[in-house]
């Protein structure tokens, strides 16, 4: 049920928000991320090891994508938001009593199936709740200002770990980190979810108008029993109907698939390129101890683009074309730069693809209109996965033998056709509005 904007209950939108921005921070708040690689060659593992491991992550949440959005649009999303994070708290608190290779890969399993349980369920159950109260089109800024608490949580676990860890080693580290898990789960707990009873909504009719069935109810979906339960002879069937309807939404909404294909376009290669811009910036020739600065320049710039998503959301297709456009060319200028200016380019192209990934999670939630929204989050998920994966690959290939300015500017290129894309895909939904203004325009 969506509510008029004048009946908006603004302390709902505020309590969902503010919760939002606490779990975004502490489930970012990890002393141990700048220091897990160097526990783990403290423990005496290979490099070999070490990158299994990252492997080992990545194939978990691939694996577990898509089946953990189909169960978040069948149960509480809320409670799985809430369990994940214990899942890496169990995870950390391995890695420091027990180090092993085994311990670590235990634990990265256990932080991968969180990263899946939370994906997905989180964008669902925070769209469906602000359009509940009629703020739907507050998505984006809210969730551009959860991805900059997000940031701000790397930032401040980057700034503590050092001291924490000159006082107490790893396990203080580790403590901390465990600490910081159980608080978001804590915080999770506080999530609103106003929901029906996912077996009843997804045999919906696949309308445009509500089914004549579906109840109308504040009452949360923990708290409300339904009448239209699985029989006792199909086990499961609740779970397989959310995926089935997931999958044939996808299939048979051209918009849905656009919009599917689009976050991984947008997410994926900026993502995966933050993990080599330490080495980017050493190529600068600045001293060692001055790369910390220049990443944080880096990492703020992506804060702020994620603060500046509610003004995105005022782009159209041609106007989020542009920011891509703009931001791939900032990214090849700086990086072939070499300079500590280059940098700074190089920060601003960040900020825009932080904003652009916002604004495509944004038009994937607005397209759809089913009941499988974490279902399709999650594919989308898959999809930035795999296709962060291959990048990984690519850069290691390109790498062996060109500069990582060189690198990182050739990555500048799918940004580039992305843009293209979405600047030609402009041109019949306006041929389509001016020969008949009544007619639905096309997605995109």
């Amino acid at each position: 049920m969506t509510l008029s904007p004048a009946r908006v209950p603004g302390t709902g939108v505020r309590r969902l928000t503010a919760t939002l921005y606490g779990y975004a921070f502490l489930d970012d708040f990890v002393l141990l991320y700048p220091v897990y690689a160097l526990l783990f060659r403290d423990t005496g593992l290979t490099v070999w090891q070490i990158s299994s491991l990252f492997a080992l992550w990545s194939l978990t949440g691939v694996l577990l994508e898509i089946p953990s959005g189909a169960w978040a649009d069948g149960a509480s999303r809320r409670v799985l938001l809430w369990f994940g994070p214990l899942l890496t708290a169990a995870g950390f608190a391995l890695w420091v009593l027990v180090p092993s290779y085994w311990s670590f890969a235990l634990g990265f399993v256990l932080w991968g199936a969180k990263g899946a349980l939370s994906s997905g369920a989180l964008e669902a159950l925070v769209y469906e709740e602000l359009d509940r109260l009629g703020a739907a089109d507050r998505y984006a800024p809210a969730m551009g200002r959860a991805r900059a608490a997000g940031l701000v949580g790397v930032m401040a676990a980057m700034g503590l770990a050092g001291p924490v860890f000159a006082v107490g080693g790893y396990p203080a580290v580790g403590l901390a980190s465990v600490l910081a898990c159980l608080l978001a789960a804590v915080t999770a707990s506080r999530f609103p979810e106003h929901r029906t009873a996912p077996t009843a909504a997804v045999v919906r009719p696949s309308t445009d108008e509500p089914s004549a069935e579906e109840p109308s109810t504040d009452e949360p979906l923990a708290d409300e029993p339904s009448s239209d339960k699985p029989s006792a002879d199909e086990p499961g069937d609740g779970w397989a109907r959310t995926l089935r309807a997931g999958l044939a939404e996808a299939r048979g909404n051209r918009s849905v698939r656009g919009a599917l294909l689009l976050v991984p376009a947008v997410t994926a290669v900026w993502g995966a390129l933050d993990e080599y811009t330490p080495l980017l910036v050493r190529d600068t020739g600045v001293p060692e101890g001055a790369v910390p600065q220049l990443l944080l320049l880096v990492w703020a710039a992506a804060t702020v683009g994620g603060l500046l998503a509610g003004v995105g959301q005022r782009l159209g297709t041609g106007g989020l074309a542009g920011l891509l456009a703009g931001s791939a060319l900032a990214l090849a200028a700086g990086a072939v730069a070499r300079t500590p200016a280059g940098i700074a380019l190089v920060a601003i192209a960040f900020g825009g693809f932080q904003m652009a990934s916002v604004l495509a999670d944004a038009r994937l939630q607005q397209r759809i209109e089913g009941t499988g929204r974490a279902t399709l989050t999650s594919m989308a998920g898959v999809g930035t996965d795999l296709t962060t994966v291959a990048v990984y690959g690519g850069y290691a290939v390109i790498g062996s033998t060109a500069a990582h300015g060189t690198v990182f500017a050739l990555f500048a290129v799918p940004y580039l056709v992305t843009a293209l894309i979405l600047a030609t895909r402009r041109t019949p939904a306006r041929t389509a509005r001016t020969a008949d203004i009544s007619a639905p325009t096309a997605p995109g």
